[in-house]
């Protein structure tokens, strides 16, 4: 049903709702709204803001390019959604976004107020809807207060534990006149984290004293290291204490990982073929552990079999509900990852740090033999020439092309997996987008799209499967349309890998539908009008990786790889039901 309010913008006035919203969007500093049409009254006055419409095509794509910018830009997006199934289809992203901890504000627009409860077309109780997904949702309903309600939403959603929050506002809103005189707030909250707070002092120089007398220390950080923007803190604390750092999947480039107390990231993929798998007892033979915005989730923690039992934990996060929730806190720090780890490091600096300082030495052997064992088993991995073509290939070349500015991105399921282990971060801060908050299927293509709004000089490259992909084609047509050219590997294997290989494995049989027809993504890709090329030679995915980077196109290369090919994951070893 088209918009009322689709040509609103020829009479609309000066002091509009519209022109409210957009004007308080503006304060925060919001450039880039992720939308379709609606609300079309508020995208025709955008552009005397600045600020400019980035619109998708499939509505679930939405709220995982807002995701995304907000990752990599550290600003609070904005998308929005018509009222009914536009709205329906945010929750998916949403939901990564809350589980991931990202703050997103989405602005929805509802049913006339005068039709309210009346059921108007496509009318939904969308403040039911959103519970599980946001962490604020209301409703405004009066123009005189729409500065108030928008900087609620951005406190709500860059404060404390960031997330989304959702806006709801009538459509006869945007149209209608504030009255004289109506409140213009002047705060700006559009960054993230809004408010940093150092854990407890009394805590530090508890944890302090744990770190500096530990026989066998290990830090292990995850995603909120990234929320924090605390790379360059952890780097410090690594360096100056002499501390071994892991990464879970969402933490990955938290650190560099070519760094000699660099253990890589650890979690359930340490099986064969494990970048970190050498390196297993450094993680259950610790002592003393720093969890880093941490969640010990399930595929973390090698669904809890990896974290010591015995182990003293030092848990810092800015939630403290998530703190001690699997692994009972020695010491809680509740409080911003970034200041709280500067405070941790000028607390070691003023402890003995000589038996610190004296282990360095083996573990840094420890690290490099590890790291020597698993380079000669790759270069023995005789696969790594075969056809169809092996992924572990493919992210061999894909690695060697990487620069610390190149912004690496996942769909979920195995993508992820692949890009975790086999890349390598080059400087602390290095970007790998995943989506680890729910693992939807789809997420590859919007979250690249995501990423290169929010950096537009940045070389994005985003690995998906063909299955993950085939739930977004149309947005290569955004990526054309919206100028927003990245580079898409596709892993055609012609199958639902994880899942087919986990009913293989559990149940010694697999569904039907985890088998797919032939598809050709290249074709679909030129047809599309953006570049496409299909690989099934090894040796020609690296140079066309390469000019790909080089066009500033949108590139989608589709490589026919091996249905048996599946990433180091614990669960997989030594199942005879793989052996096909």
């Amino acid at each position: 049903m088209p918009d009322t309010t689709a040509h609103a913008g020829h009479t609309l006035g000066n002091q509009s709702g519209a022109h409210v919203f957009a004007a308080a969007l503006k304060r925060h500093g919001v450039e880039v709204i992720f939308g379709q049409s609606i609300p079309s009254a508020l995208f025709l006055v955008a552009p005397e803001f600045g600020i400019r419409q980035v619109g998708y095509r499939t509505e679930n794509a939405g709220a995982a390019m807002a995701d995304a910018y907000a990752r990599i830009s550290h600003k609070v997006p904005v998308v929005t959604a018509q009222n009914g199934p536009a709205a329906t289809l945010l929750v998916p992203g949403l939901a990564e976004a809350y589980k991931a901890s990202i703050p997103v504000v989405a602005l929805v627009q509802d049913v006339h107020r005068k039709q309210a409860d009346k059921n108007a077309f496509q009318e939904l109780d969308h403040l039911d809807l959103f519970k599980g997904v946001a962490k604020w949702i209301r409703r405004v309903a009066e123009p005189d207060r729409i500065d108030d309600y928008v900087d609620m939403a951005f406190a709500a959603a860059a404060s404390g534990r960031p997330g989304p929050a959702v806006l709801l506002a009538p459509m006869d809103l945007f149209t209608e006149t504030p009255a004289a005189g109506a409140n213009r707030r002047r705060a700006v909250l559009g960054t993230y984290p809004l408010d940093r707070s150092v854990a407890d002092p009394a805590s530090v120089t508890a944890a302090a004293d744990l770190l500096a007398s530990a026989k066998a220390p290990l830090v292990i950080a995850g995603g909120g290291v990234h929320v924090s923007d605390a790379a360059a803190e952890l780097a410090a604390l690594q360096e100056r204490a002499h501390l071994p750092v892991a990464t879970t999947a969402m933490g990955k480039g938290g650190v560099d990982e070519r760094h000699p107390l660099s253990v890589g990231v650890v979690g359930y993929f340490m099986g064969e073929r494990g970048r970190s798998r050498g390196l297993r007892d450094l993680v259950t033979g610790a002592d003393v552990v720093l969890l880093v915005g941490n969640r010990t989730n399930q595929n973390g923690t090698d669904s809890w079999s990896l974290y010591p039992e015995g182990a003293a934990y030092i848990h810092l996060d800015i939630d403290g509900q998530e703190i001690g929730r699997n692994y009972e806190a020695a010491v809680r720090l509740q409080g911003d990852a970034k200041l709280t780890l500067a405070a941790l490091a000028d607390a070691l600096a003023e402890r003995d740090l000589a038996v610190r300082e004296a282990a360095r030495g083996g573990l840094e052997t420890r690290i490099a033999e590890a790291r020597r064992a698993y380079e000669e088993a790759m270069t023995g991995f005789t696969a790594l020439a075969a056809k169809p073509v092996r992924p572990e290939r493919l992210m061999q070349d894909l690695d060697a092309l990487l620069t610390p500015d190149t912004i690496t991105v996942a769909d979920a399921s195995y993508a992820s997996i692949w890009i975790s282990n086999f890349l390598t971060s080059r400087q602390p801060g290095m970007r790998f987008v995943t989506p680890r908050g729910i693992a939807g299927l789809g997420w590859g293509l919007p979250f690249a799209l995501g990423a290169k709004a929010a950096r537009p000089e940045a070389p994005v490259v985003c690995l998906t499967g063909d299955g993950g992909f085939g739930h977004v084609w149309a947005e290569m047509e955004t990526s054309r349309r919206m100028g927003l050219p990245v580079v898409l590997v596709v892993l055609n294997n012609q199958i639902l890998g994880y899942q087919k290989h986990a009913e293989k494995v559990l149940f010694g049989d697999y569904t039907d539908v985890c088998d797919f027809q032939a598809v050709d993504h290249a074709a679909i890709a030129r047809a599309c009008g953006v570049d496409g090329v299909r690989i099934e030679e090894p040796d020609d995915f690296r140079p066309a990786l390469e000019k790909a980077l080089a066009s500033g196109r949108t590139t989608v290369i589709d490589v026919i790889t091996d249905q048996r090919a599946y990433p180091p994951i614990t669960s997989f070893e030594d199942k005879p039901s793989l052996d096909y």
